[in-house]
């Protein structure tokens, strides 16, 4: 894959992540990422993202089966020509949650099976997310949260250490169904790392 150089050091990340309940405990998810190289216009990366997940007994665990599309722009060098690289994603995950009075949390297993330009490749990830209410005594509609996680990326050949993300940021849970987020991500790779400004709407409907 072409290496990349951007012209600023902090990126931005604009995320939309929707998720409606079906019958019989199923439910659908869907999501739109745009990530740019700056604060905004140079685009490093279109994601789409789509599956179906099915909520366990306690509906605090949820199976889900997916498919995602991811367009990349990667610098060529250190020059500002880019090359187009598109990938075609099918996914698995097992996703388990958990809540004791301002405190949720959340662990995420998922497993991607990945054809980048006709190369394909298989990675694992893990992410441990932890929300905490400031305003309310609980995640309740109309609090202010902190919320946190961490997830690393393993690939199954070349390198194994594919990536870490660690995340921080602040959270307005504005309805019992909507919540937006603003935060700071460090990614550190192999090669270096790289700072995102993460803009975040979570629907649950």
């Amino acid at each position: 894959m072409a290496a990349f150089a951007q012209a600023s050091d902090v990126g931005n990340w604009l995320m939309y992540f929707g998720n409606k309940n079906l019958k019989s405990r199923f439910n659908l998810h869907h999501e739109v990422q745009y990530r740019n190289y700056n604060a905004f216009g140079d685009l490093e990366q279109l994601l789409l993202r789509a599956g179906v997940g099915y909520n366990l007994a306690d509906n605090n665990n949820n199976l889900l089966f997916g498919y995602g599309y991811i367009l990349s722009e990667n610098y060529l060098g250190a020059t500002d020509r880019k090359v187009d690289v598109s990938e075609h994603r099918i996914y698995q995950q097992f996703q388990t949650k958990q809540s004791f009075g301002r405190y949720g949390w959340f662990h995420r297993y998922r497993a991607e099976q990945r054809w980048v330009e006709g190369d394909f490749r298989v990675r694992f990830r893990y992410m441990i997310n932890a929300k905490i209410a400031l305003s309310n005594p609980t995640l309740v509609a109309k609090t202010v949260y902190l919320v946190a996680y961490d997830e690393v990326f393993v690939n199954t050949k070349g390198n194994k250490f594919d990536r870490n993300r660690l995340y921080v940021g602040l959270g307005y849970k504005a309805t019992s169904a909507i919540s937006v987020e603003l935060g700071y991500m460090n990614q550190y790779f192999n090669r270096g790392g790289r700072d995102q400004i993460n803009v975040g709407v979570f629907w649950k409907y």
